[in-house]
């Protein structure tokens, strides 16, 4: 951003995004006026006192979490571990890419869609899967989980963010409970919405947008 002749600006990202913006925000807290996420994911420290009055709705995010390193984690622990051996599969086989893809749209996308093309258009969904497959990156795709296992950085402490953070929950998919992302980040605006799902900016672009303008449009220097 420096080269690009910005001196101050804001960061958005969600899922992966929303561990690498604050990160920014972290890294350049002079310059990034503001750090919106979504799909931001918050975890409970081990005290029990963080989860002893959890509201119902809260309680339910945290089930979320606790279901998804259960049962839909495959993905994760398989290119985290073993990148090169699925890439094969992958790069061999154009259902084997699109099913491995659209997998996580079935699951993650507004649990009121029947069908992911029913949350997203089905051309974005083809084209998303596409990029994967015509371009061969199923391999370094996958590594990039592998480097993150391995980064012992991942895991350290940090110091808690002090650039105003938004943060929109889609009540149908995130997890994300406020305490635990207030107690590792400055929280200003928090966003709960019944629609849409972990692909928000895809399947709810205009609440998406408007959200964001809400946030920054509520910063002042």
């Amino acid at each position: 951003m420096d080269r690009l002749g910005y001196d101050r600006y804001g960061v958005q990202g969600g899922d992966i995004g929303a561990f690498q913006a604050p990160l920014v925000g972290r890294i350049a807290a002079e310059e990034v006026v503001g750090v919106h996420v979504n799909a931001l994911v918050t975890l409970p420290s081990g005290d029990p006192a963080e989860t002893a009055d959890l509201s119902e709705s809260e309680q339910e995010r945290l089930a979320r979490a606790q279901e998804f390193q259960n049962e839909q984690m495959g993905y994760m622990h398989v290119q985290g571990t073993r990148p090169q051996t699925i890439a094969y599969a992958l790069t061999d086989s154009p259902s084997g890419q699109l099913a491995w893809i659209i997998e996580k749209f079935k699951e993650w996308t507004d649990p009121a869609a029947e069908l992911p093309e029913d949350a997203v258009d089905r051309d974005t969904l083809l084209t998303n899967a596409a990029l994967y497959w015509f371009t061969g990156t199923a391999g370094s795709s996958a590594n990039l989980y592998y480097e993150t296992f391995h980064d012992p950085s991942l895991w350290a402490p940090k110091e808690r963010g002090t650039v105003p953070t938004g943060v929109l929950v889609s009540l149908g998919s995130d997890v994300a409970i406020r305490r635990f992302a207030e107690r590792d980040h400055h929280v200003v605006h928090w966003s709960e919405l019944d629609r849409g799902g972990h692909f928000f900016a895809l399947e709810q672009p205009e609440l998406f947008v408007a959200d964001l303008r809400e946030f920054f449009g509520g910063l002042t220097e």
